[in-house]
């Protein structure tokens, strides 16, 4: 429980990033693999996550684990084995990106005993994240690195001291399989068009009950009042404690609540489909691998499979 008032304008340099889920889409893989740790051409999803974190300025980065991935955290530590016969064989360029891996954030974890909802995984950061706003990014999409999205959320928070959420437009048939939000214009003052003023936020509704078409992309910035809502939270949809409902509780008791629609690239791997569309469009991206992977998938695409 939150028990002091925050700052509202200083800037979170804390992340949140809940990955105690059991991802029965991509079984047997996640039998013994975090799905998070399935890699994306040569670096797990993960990876790119904590990384878009740090680059927005994040230097804290807790990771809200399950049962059986303990492997999400040791990916993060040193490994003076590996380090070593790199180094014995005159690898510099794979060391460099072994020994990376433990300098990109400082890592901590917390167990969530049981998958109860979004809501009930950000809840057992409270302790950890103490009473200044914090991000929170899911463990299973990530920005174009050439197209950042956390750092101006992070901006517009230390501005209004409210909740900040990201928004991607969806076409309506797909609203209930999302957050989907109620907006209005926001302040001139707080950015372009592409800044928008909450008013409203509704979980997975039919097509014809929705508000918009804005869903709630997984980036949100959050003060730690949060966590009292989430406290006051019955569980909801899926019987599970929905962060959404939390956040419309703080909406509805005054808290300002914005939102900034994303129009960069977004890899989202929550799914097989998503997760296989992530892995070839980075590969045609390398420069080591893109000009020789995008002939060969030219040319399967032909027809022409050698």
């Amino acid at each position: 429980m939150t028990t002091t008032t925050p700052d509202a304008n200083r800037r979170a340099v804390k992340a949140v990033i809940p990955a105690a889920g059991l991802a029965t889409r991509f079984l047997p893989a996640t039998k013994a693999v975090p799905k998070e740790l399935l890699p994306v051409v040569d670096r797990p999803v993960l990876q790119y996550i904590v990384e878009e974190a740090a680059a927005a300025g994040i230097t804290d980065v807790l990771l809200v684990t399950g049962r059986g991935k303990t492997s999400m955290v040791d990916h993060f530590d040193r490994r003076p084995d590996v380090e070593a016969r790199l180094e014995e064989k005159g690898d510099t360029e794979r060391l460099a990106e072994v020994r990376r891996t433990s300098e990109i954030a400082d890592i901590y974890t917390c167990r969530q005993g049981e998958p109860l909802g979004l809501g009930h995984a950000v809840g057992v950061a409270a302790s950890h994240i103490g009473d200044q706003a914090f991000a929170v990014l899911l463990g299973d999409e990530f920005c174009d690195v050439d197209e950042p999205l956390l750092p101006s959320m992070l901006d517009l928070q230390a501005e209004t001291g409210g909740i900040v959420l990201a928004f991607v437009e969806v076409d309506p048939s797909e609203t209930s399989r999302y957050g989907i939000a109620s907006v209005e214009p926001a302040a001139p003052e707080l950015g372009g068009d592409d800044v928008v003023e909450v008013t409203g936020l509704v979980e997975k509704p039919k097509p014809e009950d929705a508000p918009s078409n804005l869903a709630v992309l997984g980036r949100y910035v959050l003060p730690a009042t949060i966590f009292d809502a989430i406290a006051d939270t019955k569980p909801g949809s899926g019987g599970e404690i929905q962060l959404t409902d939390a956040m419309a509780t703080l909406l509805e008791n005054g808290t300002p609540v914005h939102g900034i629609v994303y129009r960069g690239h977004r890899y989202d791997t929550g799914m097989p489909l998503g997760y296989l569309q992530a892995v070839v469009q980075l590969a045609v991206k390398r420069p080591d691998l893109g000009q020789e992977f995008r002939r060969w998938l030219g040319e399967f695409v032909g027809g022409d499979k050698g």
